[in-house]
């Protein structure tokens, strides 16, 4: 059965059936496997045509969609500039999704290619933004999560994001997602945030803090990983954050390392694309930008002084335009 005909079915229902799945699986799939680009059109029109759907219909549009921007367009197993693009052009109205089953979408294709351009990784992350700060999007869940905080799961899925954006290269925290977390932070900070957001957001900036040091940041898996303690009762922020600086950014640091002699001589001749190699350096400028940022908005918020002052009291080596920060965060 062609996509068309399944799409005028799920109009007229409103609903994706087990049936509508299958045939659509067929349908794509087809004898080659091979997808082309009215098919991934119509399987992105059923899917915003429906109120409500069968439990494997996500799984079949982040399958083929997966299938059809990563392993078939060229450059196979990268997104370039022009395929995330036409991604969020098509996902995309206003800056915002329509569903849940392309958020999935999104963030897989993050997971699934080698490498993905920045804008990507930007949409991405603004989906959540934009449902945790003004309660907008498929993320909102129809008004059901609480806009201005950020709860678990929306801590845990930046988390997932922030990862599958490294990529194969492991490199540090951008700027252009520095600058979405940054914006998160601001205007969520008066909210009883879970503290799993302040977890991630303290470690992203240490990231990036680290990097602007001179220090060589290892993968986001180590560097953003979230701590067990988290999952047990505290006594309120002040405690979490007394634990988190205590017991958390020690282990930070720990990974963080300054290459010399050998080591750095072997770094140097890795061989590394131009590209990644720049995306792995946050230089003066961005350092700069860095010190800038914190506090943009008047004051610096908790986590942001947690960090500060850990990085005073144990980092021997810190940028120079990120110690005026640190001496007001004392």
């Amino acid at each position: 059965m062609p996509v068309g005909d399944i799409l005028a079915r799920v109009r007229a229902t409103g609903k994706v059936s087990a049936e509508d799945t299958l045939d659509a699986r067929r349908a794509v799939y087809g004898d080659d496997g091979s997808i082309d680009p009215a098919e991934i059109d119509g399987l992105f029109a059923i899917d915003e045509a429906a109120d409500n759907s069968d439990p494997q219909w996500r799984a079949l549009l982040v399958e083929a969609g997966t299938d059809f921007i990563v392993r078939q367009q060229e450059p196979f197993g990268y997104i370039d500039e022009a395929n995330a693009d036409w991604l969020i052009a098509r996902v995309g109205k206003d800056g915002l999704i329509k569903t849940a089953s392309e958020l999935e979408l999104l963030v897989k294709i993050l997971e699934v290619a080698m490498k993905s351009p920045e804008q990507l990784v930007a949409f991405t992350l603004h989906q959540v933004e934009s449902a945790v700060v003004d309660g907008v999007g498929p993320l909102a869940d129809g008004g059901r999560l609480e806009p201005g905080r950020i709860g678990r799961a929306e801590a845990d899925l930046i988390r997932r994001i922030l990862y599958a954006f490294a990529g194969d290269a492991g490199i540090s925290i951008t700027r252009v997602e520095a600058e979405i977390l940054f914006n998160i932070n601001d205007r969520t900070v008066e909210a009883d945030n879970d503290p799993a957001w302040s977890d991630l957001f303290a470690k992203a900036l240490a990231n990036c803090v680290m990097a602007a040091s001179g220090y060589v940041a290892p993968p986001r898996e180590v560097a953003l990983r979230q701590e067990a303690w988290l999952n047990s009762p505290s006594g309120g922020v002040g405690t979490f954050l007394t634990r988190m600086v205590s017991g958390g950014f020690a282990g930070i640091l720990e990974a963080y390392t300054t290459p010399t002699g050998e080591k750095a001589t072997a770094i140097r001749n890795q061989e590394k694309s131009q590209e990644i190699a720049a995306a792995e350096i946050v230089n003066q400028e961005e350092a700069k930008w860095l010190a800038e940022r914190i506090g943009r908005d008047g004051e610096l918020h908790e986590n942001e002084k947690a960090l500060l002052r850990f990085l005073r009291d144990e980092s021997p080596s810190i940028h120079p335009a990120l110690k005026p920060l640190i001496e007001k965060a004392s």
